[in-house]
C-alpha cells in the first residue's frame, strides 16, 4: 500500500494515479524546456525506477502535455541556446538526459503506451517510438524544424524510423520538411491508433487496460524479446550523440551557421 500511495499524487513535473493494474503518467508541462533540467530527469528515472520494482503495475500509461511546443517554440528555444553561448558539456548532459530516458522506457519490465496530441516535434516522437504502444488525437501533427538548423533530431530516431520503415523510408521521414498528419502516420506504422481528440484519455486507458489483463510474465517476456535490440542501441545513442555534437560543434557555432 505504500508503493502505491508513492507512486500516485502530484509531483513537480507530472501527476501519478494508480487505475487497477495501470499507472497513468500525466506530464505537466512542456518537455521541451524541461529537457534542459536535471532535475527533472533524475525525478523521472527514480519515479520510473520505483514503478519497474511495483509488480502490481503492469502498464504505464503516459498522457503528454496538450499543449507542447510546435515548429516556433522548438526555434525560439534553439535561438537562445545559440545566444546564450550553451557550451558543449551542457549538449552532452542534456543528450544523456534524453538517452537515459528512452533506456529507462525500453528497459523497464512494464508495458508503455504513450498517448499524445497537437504538434508533435522529433525528440517527442522518438521518446514515443521507444514505448510499446503509441496512440494519437486526431488532431495530431508531427513536425520536423530541425533541418531548419541543418540538424538531425536526438533520440534514436534513424535507430527507431529504419526498423520501422527501412532505410529509404527513414531517409524521408528525418529529411522531409512536410508536416505528417495522425493517420498518415498510422498508415506508416509510427503510431497504432487515432482516435478523436476528446476520448483520447479514456480510449488509451481501455487500450492499457487490454494489456493489462494478460498475465504478467507473458507480458515481460515479450517485451524483453521484442527489445532484445536495446543493446544495439545503447551503442547508437552514444554515436549520435558523438555526430549531433560535431554537427553542433563548441558554443553552439553549427547552429547559428545552420540557420543562415
Amino acid at each position: 500500500m505504500k508503493r502505491k500511495m508513492d507512486l500516485e499524487g502530484q509531483f513537480e513535473f507530472y501527476t501519478g494515479k494508480i487505475v487497477g493494474n495501470v499507472l497513468v503518467l500525466n506530464l505537466k508541462d512542456n518537455l521541451m524546456f524541461r529537457a534542459t533540467n536535471l532535475k527533472a530527469k533524475t525525478t523521472i528515472l527514480e519515479y520510473l525506477n520505483q514503478v519497474s520494482r511495483t509488480e502490481a503495475i503492469k502498464v504505464v500509461l503516459i498522457m503528454s502535455f496538450p499543449k507542447k511546443a510546435g515548429r516556433e517554440e522548438y526555434i525560439k528555444f534553439y535561438n537562445q541556446v545559440i545566444q546564450s553561448g550553451l557550451d558543449i558539456n551542457a549538449v552532452h548532459k542534456l543528450f544523456h538526459a534524453i538517452d537515459d530516458l528512452i533506456l529507462k522506457i525500453i528497459e523497464i519490465n512494464q508495458i508503455v503506451i504513450h498517448a499524445d496530441s497537437g504538434n508533435v516535434l522529433p525528440l517527442f516522437l522518438n521518446v514515443s517510438l521507444a514505448c510499446d504502444y503509441r496512440i494519437v488525437a486526431d488532431n495530431t501533427v508531427f513536425q520536423n524544424p530541425c533541418l531548419e538548423f541543418g540538424l538531425v533530431p536526438k533520440g534514436g530516431g534513424a535507430f527507431f524510423l529504419s526498423k520501422i520503415l527501412g532505410a529509404s523510408g527513414a531517409y524521408k521521414i528525418m529529411l522531409s520538411e512536410e508536416d505528417i498528419t495522425a493517420h498518415e502516420a498510422l498508415e506508416l506504422g509510427l503510431i497504432d491508433k487515432v482516435v478523436p481528440f476528446n476520448e483520447l484519455r479514456e480510449a488509451a486507458l481501455t487500450v492499457a487496460e487490454q494489456f493489462a489483463r494478460k498475465p504478467s510474465r507473458s507480458l515481460r517476456c515479450c517485451k524483453r524479446l521484442l527489445n532484445f535490440s536495446v543493446r544495439e542501441l545503447r551503442n547508437y545513442l552514444e554515436f549520435e550523440t558523438s555526430e549531433l555534437t560535431k554537427m553542433i560543434g563548441p558554443f553552439g557555432n553549427g547552429l547559428a551557421q545552420g540557420i543562415r
